[in-house]
């Protein structure tokens, strides 16, 4: 095996795992790291499993709270339903649109004009936090597990928006959460476990789909960026449960602005293409 190549599925495993639960747009940073280090991903199939990678370490972060909702469930508590039910509803939107529209998405968004699009939403989505976060509206709901259906719908709506290249799938449920009134912690909880059931369910289509093109000769690359994505995913999901506890998101804000800026100057220098291949 290259090492080499072995290394640049590291690095772009390091970046999912940054990226991924960060409302950043991990789809624009793993783009932008494949460009930059000249990584083919034939099929999608090493972007699908090193995401896989990401979604076990929300698993292991969240497993003592996982755990009590099953055990919640099977004794029929009021709460644990409640919160499963919220994450039911909030799943159907994004689900549901996410099987309608994947396809057309494909043909007419992720093509000639991918990257374009990504550097114009992180820039967008900048904006949007900063203005959010000077709202600071008093919420109306600081914990996860006691969000109302109609909440979690309009969550569920929200997620819809992260099909666009650039949204980021955990700025919509987070940012969309505050402003629906739920708390910035209680937000990321709940983006965290909506995290599980939308991510495993599209990762496992896409590896359907794609199964075909894991072979032998891809394992081992596939393998590294599998545990690099988990093991970072680990360390970043657990500092970002501490991190809301006492700060903002008005540095992620300003960052994805900042990205977006950089993204149109490479475009239009010509360093990258604006094409997804």
């Amino acid at each position: 095996m290259d090492p080499l190549l072995l290394a640049k599925a590291a690095a772009i495993g390091v970046v999912e795992g940054l990226t991924e639960f960060l409302p950043i747009s991990s789809t624009a940073h793993i783009v932008i790291a494949e460009r930059l280090l000249g990584f083919k991903d034939d099929g999608e199939v090493f972007a699908v499993v090193i995401q896989l990678g990401a979604i076990l370490a929300i698993v292991a972060c969240c497993w003592p709270r996982l755990r009590a909702l099953v055990t919640g469930l099977i004794a029929g508590e009021a709460q644990a339903k409640r919160f499963a039910l919220a994450l039911v509803i909030a799943c159907l939107p994004p689900g549901i649109l996410g099987l309608l529209l994947n396809k057309w998405l494909e043909t007419h968004v992720f093509g000639a004009h991918a990257l374009a699009i990504i550097a114009l939403t992180s820039a967008i989505g900048g904006v949007i936090i900063l203005a959010i976060e000077r709202r600071q509206a008093a919420p109306r709901i600081t914990d996860a597990a006691a969000i109302p259906w109609r909440t979690a719908l309009g969550v569920g709506f929200l997620q819809v928006l992260a099909m666009i290249p650039g949204v980021s799938r955990s700025g919509a449920s987070i940012i969309g959460g505050m402003c629906l009134g739920i708390s910035r912690q209680a937000a990321t909880e709940f983006s965290f476990f909506l995290a599980i059931p939308l991510m495993f369910g599209a990762s496992f289509l896409k590896l359907v789909k794609h199964r075909h093109d894991i072979n032998a000769d891809n394992l081992g690359i596939i393998g590294v960026g599998f545990v690099v994505s988990f093991l970072v995913a680990l360390v970043v999901v657990r500092w970002l449960l501490r991190y809301v506890a006492n700060h903002d998101f008005k540095p992620f804000g300003w960052y994805r602005i900042v990205l977006g800026l950089v993204l149109a100057i490479l475009l239009a220098t010509g360093v990258l293409s604006m094409a997804i291949a």
